[in-house]
């Protein structure tokens, strides 16, 4: 499995053949070539060197020395145990992983940032700036939109520039542990946004900063799925706008860093890696050591977008090697549980879910057939079929009429849908066009009604925004029933819903819906310093969290400005937008340089 059919069309060729094995053979791919002068190390022998080295340094050590040489030795006959279990192709594909890692290793050595990046032609892709709306209502709130994100951003800059976030009650910077060292996470994730809302000088400067200042040689620990949706989608989406040089060279240089967080037996990457040492682990809470579905699933796009800018196709087959491993495993009623263990390549507990932990990866199933210009046949029959699990598996009515998105724990549904899930209205809407066996109408009604729940999750708060997660049990709907609940943190998922909806059906109540979120954000949110999060949205008294999410920027203010401009810019079959709302263009496979149809 995991080999998809067709060759490779003709006007693929040229910079982008080393891609076709990739995108076309992904069984066939070729190891890459071996470090100059450089040995692999060969797989771990039973009995061998951990043994061997425990033995001199017990004879040197004293007390305590055998306790070592004991869990040396237990952990040599494990790795042992480990390898004699292998397949033959999964050795080699351990040693074409080290090969990689010593590769990887010179190459930082040589010199920080990707050296040696292909000579590349930038041509704007279509729809990378649009028109003015003709509609003057529609252009004052689009316009008001815009006040919107300059209050965020000058802000951000008056307080806590060069940090990851705002804190806009403290007026102070915040940074979150997700990030590592690594800083300026408000400016990646706000580039784009800055450069489609036309803020010539604020991106101006934004860009200085990142010539100057951005630095990934951090000794940290980060999440490789945040890095890589804000950081890495950041900078590949300001380069496709922007065609300035500097992004694609840090997108390039930090997809190089994230590589180590594959070397686990199964190719599926940790969830944190520290991208000095390059050690990697996953997150102690989760199921059995497992690494989380909504992660690793969440790579796709931009490491695909990484090989096609690099000209190295090791990001592209990383991801691919996800699909396989994947394709192989059985699937509880064909859906995907949440964990996956990197070791053993087994699924941990059986919980199901389209919210957080799951929610992304079935967005880019969808997102990879239509970046492909529709020739990923392999992400659009996963994507169909895992849709087709979710109607039947998870997809409700309520009492009341409200149809939601129940959460899957070892096949007993939990009545309860997060805001995270809010985002499937949507992607429903966006798959519908390419759903079979006449469904495409099916699609879109299902897209209007989590649209229309979710729409009534926040109707039925005091401030007119949506709690994190709202229930659908004990005469409750559409309701947070728990205080830890309650909270609303700037987040864009329903306002995602409406842009797509209203682009695909240019029904009005989308952009009434989107209004009134703009009225209520302006209304409780807006604080001198900036926007905060609200504790409880119940309450009719403001409680702030004194955080401005750099996503507010990327996603939530993005999406309003498109559900208030005209189609043309950013147009879908042009362009995709990344899980943080980064816009990547179609790699289009009818012209030579596939993605660039000119402006």
């Amino acid at each position: 499995s995991g080999s998809r059919g067709g060759g490779c069309p003709a006007a693929w060729v040229g910079a982008d053949s080393l891609l076709s094995g990739v995108f076309f053979h992904s069984a066939a791919l070729q190891p890459p070539p071996p470090p100059p002068g450089g040995q692999p190390r060969a797989p771990p022998q039973p009995g061998g060197g951990p043994v061997a080295a425990a033995v001199v340094a017990a004879a040197a050590g004293g007390a305590g020395s055998l306790e070592r040489i004991r869990a040396d030795h237990e952990r040599a006959l494990r790795e042992a145990k480990e390898t004699l279990q292998k397949l033959p192709e999964e050795i080699r594909r351990d040693i074409r992983q080290d090969k990689e890692k010593l590769l990887q290793d010179a190459r930082g050595r040589k010199e920080a940032g990707a050296p040696g990046l292909p000579q590349r032609l930038f041509r704007q892709p279509v729809g990378a700036v649009g028109q003015e709306p003709s509609d003057p209502d529609v252009r004052q709130k689009r316009d008001k939109i815009k006040e919107m994100m300059k209050h965020a951003w000058d802000n951000y800059k008056r307080y806590a520039w060069g940090l990851n976030e705002l804190k806009p009650i403290s007026k102070q910077g915040h940074s979150s542990n997700l990030f590592g060292n690594i800083q300026g996470a408000t400016i990646v994730d706000a580039l784009d946004t800055l450069y489609i809302m036309e803020m010539k000088e604020e991106f101006k400067e934004a860009k200085e900063w990142v010539e100057k200042n951005l630095d990934f040689n951090v000794n940290a620990e980060i999440s490789v799925f945040e890095v890589n949706i804000r950081f890495v989608g950041g900078l590949l989406s300001a380069y496709y706008l922007s065609g300035e040089e500097v992004f694609r060279k840090k997108a390039v240089e930090l997809g190089e860093k994230l590589l180590p967080a594959f070397n686990t037996p199964t190719g599926i990457p940790w969830a944190l890696l520290n991208i000095k040492s390059g050690i990697g682990r996953n997150w102690p809470w989760a199921s059995g050591g497992s690494s989380i579905l909504a992660e690793f699933g969440t790579l796709h796009l931009e490491f695909v977008h990484l090989s096609h800018l690099s000209g190295n196709p090791v990001f592209a087959e990383k991801v691919m090697n996800i699909r396989k491993v994947l394709n192989r495993l059985d699937k509880p009623e064909g859906l995907y549980p949440n964990y996956l263990n990197p070791s053993s390549g087994q699924w941990g507990q059986h919980h199901v879910s389209i919210g957080g932990l799951g929610d992304s990866f079935y967005e880019y199933l969808l997102k990879a057939w239509l970046m492909t210009d529709k020739t990923d046949e392999e992400g659009k029959k996963m994507y169909y079929d895992a849709v087709q699990a979710i109607e039947t598996h998870l997809i409700r009515k309520s009492s009341g009429g409200l149809t939601y998105i129940a959460e899957w724990k070892g096949g007993l549904l939990e009545h309860k849908m997060g805001h995270l899930t809010c985002f499937a209205g949507g992607m429903f809407a966006l798959g519908a066009d390419g759903a079979p066996n006449d469904r495409t109408g099916h699609h879109i009604e299902l897209g209007a009604e989590i649209a229309r729940t979710c729409h009534e999750s926040y109707d039925r708060t005091s401030m007119k925004l949506g709690p994190e997660a709202f229930r659908f049990d004990g005469g409750v709907e559409a309701i947070a029933t728990r205080q830890n609940e309650k909270y609303y943190i700037l987040r864009p998922e329903v306002i995602e819903t409406y842009m797509y909806m209203w682009r695909l059906t240019h029904d009005p109540k989308y952009r009434q819906w989107g209004w009134e979120a703009v009225e209520a954000l302006e209304k409780h949110c807006r604080v001198d310093g900036g926007y905060s999060g609200i504790r409880d949205v119940y309450n009719n008294h403001e409680s702030h969290d004194d955080v401005q999410q750099s996503f507010f920027l990327s996603e939530t203010l993005k999406y309003l400005h498109l559900l208030f401009s005209e189609d043309d810019l950013l147009p879908f079959e042009h362009w995709v937008f990344n899980t943080e709302a980064h816009p990547l263009p179609v790699l289009h496979k009818d012209n030579g340089n596939k993605e660039d149809d000119q402006k």
